[in-house]
């Protein structure tokens, strides 16, 4: 039924917890999850999970708020995209919410970054994951800078204007929600939520952050996306049963997945 287009399963918090959290993804409906790589040297972790588990896919990239790392190559991004499972180049994007004593020309760094991303996408034929935060006019810009139509994806986390919503679809990218939907401060992101068709919507939950409500506060789980799918019901004014079909259609379509599969590897 639904599908969880963005989470952090190779992160310390799901440690020894895999098989809890599929269970529970099992009980509340949820029959596909996309894990998300931030770092090189977290991606064979992210890999694994994708190779053991036969409803998890990966993603190949590194995080736009991550330094100290190892930096990407185009050429080490392709090879990661032709691994088998692996459906998308990402996360990145831009993040200059943590400036700090630093300023925008001092994140030059990061626009070469995602820079080397797009590139790496174009070339592949794979989505980008697009992370944005108080950088939205850079990171449409340097989209556009690499040709109209010419790279696909998703912009994950929404949590910007209704302007930039209609930039990213402009630019035929989808938009995904978060358990962000469900705050009660969020009114102008659930605004963006009605107004973005929902042929173009994702729902994810970037776990382990961003619960839900009525989880909020709690470590996050795949599991709780289906309140991210209701929420979105209910704004949309749709049977929660359309939202979680069109969402993952969409999710299928994009990351190039098929409907269904022959049984892999149960564990």
């Amino acid at each position: 039924m639904f599908v969880d287009s963005h989470c952090h399963l190779a992160f310390p918090d799901f440690d020894g917890r895999i098989d809890e959290v599929r269970a529970e993804m099992a009980a509340a409906e949820v029959e596909r999850a996309l894990v998300i790589c931030t770092t090189l040297e977290e991606f064979p972790r992210v890999h694994a999970l994708a190779m053991q588990h036969d409803n998890f896919w990966a993603s190949a990239g590194v995080h736009p708020d991550t330094e100290g790392e190892r930096e990407p190559k185009v050429e080490d991004l392709l090879a990661l995209a032709q691994l088998p499972r692996v459906v998308a180049i990402g996360e990145t994007g831009l993040d200059y919410y943590r400036l700090g004593t630093r300023t925008v020309a001092d994140m030059q760094w990061q626009r070469d970054r995602f820079r080397t991303h797009i590139e790496a996408a174009r070339r592949c034929d794979k989505p980008l994951i697009i992370h944005t935060r108080s950088a939205s006019d850079d990171t449409v810009a340097l989209l556009r800078e690499s040709g109209e139509g010419l790279v696909r994806g998703v912009f994950h986390c929404f949590t910007e204007t209704l302007d930039v919503a209609r930039a990213a679809l402009d630019l035929g990218f989808l938009i995904s929600f978060s358990g962000i939907v469900t705050f009660r401060n969020a009114e102008s992101l659930r605004n963006v939520a009605r107004f973005v068709p929902l042929d173009r919507c994702l729902i994810e939950t970037d776990s382990p952050y961003l619960a839900p409500m009525p989880y909020r506060g709690k470590v996050n789980r795949p599991a709780w996306v289906a309140e991210v799918g209701r929420a979105l019901a209910l704004l949309k004014v749709l049977p929660v049963e359309q939202v979680a079909q069109v969402t993952t259609a969409n999710f299928n379509r994009l990351f190039g997945i098929p409907t269904a599969e022959p049984d892999r590897l149960m564990t």
